[in-house]
């Protein structure tokens, strides 16, 4: 009996030793990991290379001591590192003189494409301070070292230079409707690049026109209105580049003066072939580098878009790519219209401000359109472009006083800007966006860069990819290294050996484990896909840390060749894990009938649910930001009466102040600051209280008092929609007093008073008093004579019966009614004694 129990006791023992050893490696993933690669996509895992190691290689430094049992010279834990070298870390051109002439600018320009040859405009904007060009952007190149899913901060910094460059590229409608515009715009070159040289010194300005695609439906097909399609009008055409960039303002107006308006059929124009020739064909147009672009759109109708085309008999995609030959379109009736996307991503690419200037027909559509394309904005083109002038103006200052971050990395990489603006330093939000800038504000950003996944292909653990201003060809050019595998799985590694001696010659040993080939796997490969079968020696590998009691593959799968082949479910998204089956995905906590809140909140690994970098929480149901709590009156996070959980606010409770409401903004219960006034309102409004001096002199009786209340008739309310807070207080006489507060724009205090106390009714005690016992006086004598009267009443009705009875008695008087015989006599009436 007692070997039974004892047995019995061992089962429970193991049973709960084994749960145990699930539930650790369910709270520590590193264990779980059997190559030095997965181990380093785990983060805050280390691996150890040790030869003849026993303890798991994937350790969790944190919590298993530091070094897990492990030789610190065998531990691989690679941390992120960020290096910038300081040829690359420019300081920026805040003050930039206006001296710097265009000669001096395109010799820069020069020695930084020899400098770089094809590096793009990232190599350029990186050695800027080196070619004596301008800096807006700090650093300019950096080198980083990513683990998976271990954030790294990276700081930017932006300013914009003082007399930074700017080309314009003015791009006209020349249909028909646009013939007044055209004469308007031929006089205004002068005007507007001198109102632009306002701005900066080192000024470009350059024209060209479009129409349409010259096929049916698009124009007439019919040879003479292909000469002319109009009185006075020239041959239609696609694209023409009428000026190339330059300082020549007169260039310009001939330029203007001498383009021929055109004519076609339908009312949308080609203008989006227009726009993708002249911001692609950089050369034929004369883009130059590190230098503000603007893109002036000008028209007075809508647009084709990509599939357009079609009605036409044009199937091909418009590929992108700059097609001019002479300053002309020449894949005009080849390829159909560029797509809005297509026009946003070349856009991007070049860095150039789109400015749409339109008619007031067409400026809702074309303020849609801005919103899909980056670094472009629209305003309204007066009737003839006599506005055109201070539109460019104004749309200008618009781009160049804000500045918003974005950058083109991979989708193995996520990036989530902060910044505080020109706000204080301290109160930093989740924006890549900052408006309001002037020429010389920084303006600084925090990257804070995480490395969300390791490519499939090795080749791509290398990458480089820009951050930079939207609209400035200036940016910040990222070499990012992954760290997605170990030194010790490559060769020449003093941990890695290939050798036939090793794993039974079908693997090689890397970083102190067998990386078995196809078809054989166990710790020394030592197991054929085609056995079966598993030894009491091989079954310890199938329980957690090589126990020799618990259950295999913890009861979820089969013990094969001392390694676990885990049960499959019958729903294929539920898998169960790990290398002794002790993890799934379908085991985690719930929130709102959802596993980790749904996938955009966590996802369930070994478990436990793997949050977002948006939430946390054990259902990944709690929001890390702290923005929904934050005040819409004044910006505090939950006024400053609470704390932000999971995405509400949590108010502060106790004895004299309970906060409640959304943002912790109600308290029925507080007085705030009407206490510290209660008794100078007192004194200044009712002469009276501990702050009143009858003997002081007239106007200091409430000595250093100043609230100088406003005394209203009437009851007063406090307005709450005014930031009023009602007061009301008992003075010495139980009086109450009523008063309420406020706080201007300025932090001045205003106080309003009502100039009647309420006081309670005044109490005669002494006249209460007597009443009382006059009232219980009187009761009593009241009582008496009713019971007195009750008394007499009563007597009376019994001396009245006595009379009557005496009254009605008849007596014998030859009889004692005293005495009575002893014999009775009766006669009967009948005989009547006969």
């Amino acid at each position: 009996m007692s070997a039974t129990r004892g047995l019995v006791l061992l089962c429970l023992v193991g049973v709960a030793w084994c749960q145990r050893a699930e539930q650790l490696l369910a709270q520590n993933p590193c264990s779980s990991k059997t190559t030095c690669s997965d181990c380093m996509r785990t983060p805050t895992c280390a691996w150890c290379f040790q030869p003849s190691f026993k303890e798991p290689r994937c350790f969790n430094p944190a919590m298993e001591g530091g070094t897990g049992g492990c030789d610190e010279a065998y531990i691989f834990n690679p941390d992120n590192q960020r290096s910038i070298d300081p040829m690359y870390n420019r300081e920026l051109s805040r003050a930039h003189g206006r001296g710097m002439s265009a000669s001096s600018y395109e010799e820069s320009q020069s020695s930084m494409s020899g400098s770089f040859g094809a590096g793009g405009a990232a190599g350029a904007a990186g050695a800027a301070g080196a070619a004596g060009g301008l800096v807006q952007v700090k650093p300019q190149r950096v080198k980083l070292q990513l683990r998976m899913n271990q954030m790294q901060k990276l700081d930017v910094a932006y300013s914009q230079a003082q007399d930074y460059p700017v080309d314009l590229y003015y791009l006209m409608d020349l249909s028909r409707s646009m013939k007044n515009d055209k004469e308007k715009l031929s006089t205004l070159g002068s005007l507007l690049s001198s109102t632009m040289r306002n701005i900066t010194s080192n000024f470009r300005l350059g024209f060209g026109s479009f129409v349409d695609k010259l096929v049916m439906p698009y124009v007439s097909t019919v040879p003479k209105n292909l000469i002319s399609p109009c009185d006075g009008c020239a041959a239609p055409y696609g694209f023409k580049n009428q000026m190339a960039l330059s300082m020549d303002t007169e260039t310009f107006d001939d330029a203007v003066a001498r383009a021929d308006v055109s004519g076609n059929l339908d009312a949308p124009e080609g203008g989006f072939d227009a726009i993708m020739q002249a911001i692609v064909c950089k050369q034929q147009i004369g883009w130059r580098d590190q230098v503000r672009r603007l893109l002036v759109f000008s028209t007075d109708a809508g647009f084709h878009y990509a599939g357009d085309g079609k009605l036409g008999g044009i199937v091909q995609p418009n590929d992108g790519e700059c097609h001019m030959e002479d300053d002309s379109y020449t894949h005009s009736t080849l390829q159909d219209y560029p797509s809005i996307s297509q026009i946003n991503l070349k856009a991007r690419e070049h860095s150039i401000n789109v400015i749409f200037a339109v008619t007031k027909e067409q400026i809702s559509v074309y303020e849609e359109l801005s919103k899909h394309i980056e670094g472009s904005s629209s305003g309204v083109l007066s009737e003839d472009s006599s506005n055109v002038v201070d539109l460019v103006r104004d749309q200008y200052n618009k781009i160049s006083s804000s500045v918003e971050m974005k950058d083109n990395s991979s989708n193995a990489v996520q990036i989530v800007y902060y910044s505080s603006c020109l706000g204080d330093k301290n109160n930093v939000i989740q924006t890549n966006k900052c408006d309001g800038l002037k020429v010389g504000d920084v303006v600084q950003f925090t990257a804070e860069i995480t490395l969300k996944e390791c490519p499939a292909d090795p080749r791509e653990w290398r990458q480089q990819f820009q951050i930079h201003p939207v609209g400035i060809s200036e940016s910040l050019l990222v070499e990012l290294d992954m760290l997605c595998d170990c030194p010790c799985e490559h060769k020449g590694h003093h941990a890695y050996d290939d050798s036939p001696s090793v794993c039974n010659g079908f693997g090689i040993s890397a970083c102190g484990v067998c990386l078995c080939d196809p078809g054989r796997f166990g710790k020394a490969c030592e197991c054929s896909a085609q056995g079966g079968g598993a030894s009491a020696e091989q079954e310890r590998g199938c329980r957690p840390l090589n126990s020799t009691t618990g259950p295999l593959c913890s009861n979820r799968g089969t013990c094969f060749c001392g390694q676990c082949e885990c049960n499959k479910m019958d729903d294929p998204s539920m898998v169960i894990s790990g290398p002794y089956c002790e993890c799934d995905n379908f085991t985690c906590d719930m929130n709102k009938g959802l596993m980790c809140s749904g996938p955009d909140h966590g996802l369930c690994a070994c478990g436990k649910c793997e949050c977002t970098d948006e939430y946390s929480g054990p259902a990944c149901q709690c929001l890390k930001s702290q923005e929904p709590c934050r005040s819409p009156e004044n910006g505090k996070i939950c006024n400053g009466n609470g704390k932000c959980v999971c995405g509400k606010c949590v108010c502060n409770v106790n004895d004299d102040q309970k906060y409640s409401g959304t943002f912790c903004e109600k308290c029925p219960a507080c007085t705030g600051k009407c206490k510290e006034y209660k008794d100078c309102v007192l004194c200044e409004v009712h002469k009276r209280g501990p702050m009143f001096d009858m003997e002081a002199p007239p106007g200091l009786e409430c000595g250093n008092c100043s609230l100088n209340p406003v005394i209203e008739e009437g009851k007063i309310e406090a307005n709450e929609t005014r930031g009023e807070y009602l007061c009301s207080f008992y003075d010495d006489e139980d009086c109450l007093y009523v008063y309420v507060y406020s706080y201007s724009y300025t932090q001045h205090l205003n106080v309003r008073a009502q100039k009647d106390r309420d006081c309670p009714p005044k109490v005669f005690i002494l006249g209460i008093v007597l009443g009382v016992i006059a009232a219980i006086v009187l009761v009593g004598l009241a009582l008496l004579m009713l019971w007195k009267m009750v008394t007499t009443i009563h007597d009376r009705r019994e001396f009245a019966r006595f009379e009557k009875e005496r009254m009605m008695a008849k007596w014998d008087t030859g009889e004692n009614p005293i005495y009575k015989q002893a014999t009775s006599t009766f006669k009967n009436p009948t005989y009547a004694g006969k």
